[in-house]
């Protein structure tokens, strides 16, 4: 198995590499395509690769979290100048990760594999009976959906970008950025027509795939690949993206009244933050992730968030590269029975689930911890946390914010209460209903409005989970009362600079106007 996966990503790396002028990288192919795309080995092999592709894209300089939690979020960086620039919205400054970052060249290393893969997967088909046609048909819809994720992904990062659906035979010409509207109604069309045909899981005697996926069981597969409500949840994301909130309902509907036929559920606190929780690994509960699988050695020092967040006493590192500051942490937990965190008003703390060492210099952000494999060791620092996109909490919310924004506010507010009634501390009481009697108090002194509500909630939430930029432009986006981020919406500056050797590679490419 490990070897089939190593070999998938050593092959899509080779696509990629075919890109010769878009992406600016050149060809070295050392295995011949001809006597590849033969065998039922050959077509997992490929789709394992684009799988290893995406993982890598989002993995890289730890991006994820960069893009969506670090930039102007809830994190201060001790001593990384490189990050600080980040927080401050300084795309512009000349240090390598920020211009790594900027290039776009890893996403389109995945779209190219997945261009490739759709061409050629029929010849498979053709030489080898074992793969039958629902498996090619499966197979192909989750291709098609990571190709249409990737774009989306882009897509908030960069606005506008070159839109690629061909290999050409890795002859790309340089080509013009494509408005990202265009862009978005191929990656609904795409991410709808997988969903009709993905299962809601594998190996599981699903109408849409029987038998065993590849021949291996369910517990080989359950949060490793992408579903039907994996499509349905991004779906739920792209329609907030766009502001069409009526399509948000729609989608999330979907994915909140079928997540039990995906052996899915809604997290605990504690499984939310156990070292062997939510986060490790691979998990049903995670409805669209890419693992870093401790048993199939992919535990790693970097890539995931722990590489950034954790120090000295879960590790035996000096310092954190990024940190919440205690008078954030205050700020955004007021609440005393949240059994994420919370301080009493003599200063005693009563949950740390989401904190380390809160007295200290740097609080340690520990929410994440999936250290060697669960090892509670502090001398090993390799760490197979999963990065997770999306999970029920984040769609329930998010349905929340749709129900908020069209004015249902009963609905929304039992969406909101959902997710706040989990989060409960050591006494298991849960915290305060939005619709209890004197919630609009409460909730004024708290949040503010509903809709304020609902995003404090995201914040606390799916603090570390690479969402807080995006909410921030959702948010500014309903509330249209804060100048200055409306004012990076209107001119591009919500988006990321494109890097300097694209641009000097391909002069069809105009800079984003905010970084001119």
């Amino acid at each position: 198995m490990k070897k089939i996966i190593l070999l998938g990503l050593i092959i899509s790396s080779l696509f990629a590499g075919s890109c010769k002028k878009a992406l600016d990288i050149n060809s070295t192919r050392v295995v011949n395509e001809n006597n590849y795309w033969n065998t039922l080995e050959d077509a997992r092999a490929a789709i394992m690769g684009v799988y290893g592709l995406t993982r890598a894209a989002l993995a890289d300089n730890n991006g994820h979290w960069i893009y969506g939690d670090v930039r102007m979020g809830n994190f201060d960086s001790p001593n990384r100048q490189d990050l600080k620039a980040v927080i401050k919205n300084d795309l512009n400054a000349s240090y390598p990760v920020v211009e790594q970052l900027s290039n776009w060249r890893r996403f389109y290393a995945i779209i190219n594999a997945a261009n490739i893969f759709l061409e050629r997967i029929k010849e498979v088909k053709a030489k080898d009976a074992r793969y039958t046609e629902n498996n090619m048909a499966v197979d192909m819809a989750q291709v098609r959906f990571l190709r249409a994720f990737a774009y989306f992904y882009m897509i908030r990062i960069w606005g506008d970008v070159p839109f690629i659906d061909s290999s050409d035979d890795g002859n790309f010409e340089n080509r013009p950025k494509t408005d990202q509207k265009a862009i978005l109604e191929f990656v609904q069309s795409e991410m709808l027509a997988a969903a009709e045909v993905l299962p809601y899981r594998y190996s599981a005697n699903d109408i849409q795939q029987p038998g065993n996926y590849y021949n291996e069981g369910s517990g080989r597969w359950d949060g490793a690949l992408v579903r039907k409500l994996s499509a349905y949840g991004v779906l739920a994301h792209v329609a907030a993206w766009q502001g069409k909130y009526v399509d948000v309902i729609n989608y999330s509907k979907i994915v909140l009244n079928d997540y039990g036929k995906a052996s899915m559920g809604y997290v605990s606190t504690q499984d939310l933050t156990d070292r062997q929780g939510l986060f490790y690994d691979k998990k049903s509960n995670q409805l669209l992730a890419f693992g870093f699988v401790f048993g199939h050695q992919d535990a790693t020092y970097v890539g995931n968030i722990e590489s950034l967040t954790l120090a000295e006493p879960v590790v035996n590192k000096n310092i954190p590269d990024i940190f919440v500051p205690k008078d954030s942490i205050l700020s955004i937990f007021k609440e005393t029975n949240d059994g994420r965190f919370n301080i009493d008003t003599t200063g005693i703390t009563h949950s740390q689930l989401y904190f380390t060492n809160f007295a200290g210099r740097y609080p340690i952000f520990s929410k994440i911890k999936c250290i060697q494999g669960g090892s509670t060791d502090p001398t090993f620092r390799i760490f197979s946390s999963a990065i997770l996109f999306t999970r029920l909490e984040d769609i329930t919310l998010l349905r929340a914010e749709a129900y908020a924004v069209l004015g249902e506010t009963t609905l929304a507010t039992n969406d909101l209460n959902i997710v706040r009634q989990r989060r409960y501390n050591v006494d298991h009481m849960g915290l305060q209903n939005s619709s209890s009697t004197d919630y609009v108090a409460y909730s004024r002194a708290m949040h503010g409005t509903l809709i304020e509500a609902i995003f404090k909630e995201r914040q606390k939430e799916f603090m570390g989970e690479g969402m807080r930029w995006y909410d921030q432009i959702r948010y500014h986006k309903i509330k249209q009362n804060n100048p200055a981020f409306l004012h990076l919406i209107e001119t591009g500056g919500i988006y990321w600079p494109i890097a300097k050797d694209l641009l000097a590679q391909n002069p069809l490419l105009k800079q984003n106007p905010f970084w001119k």
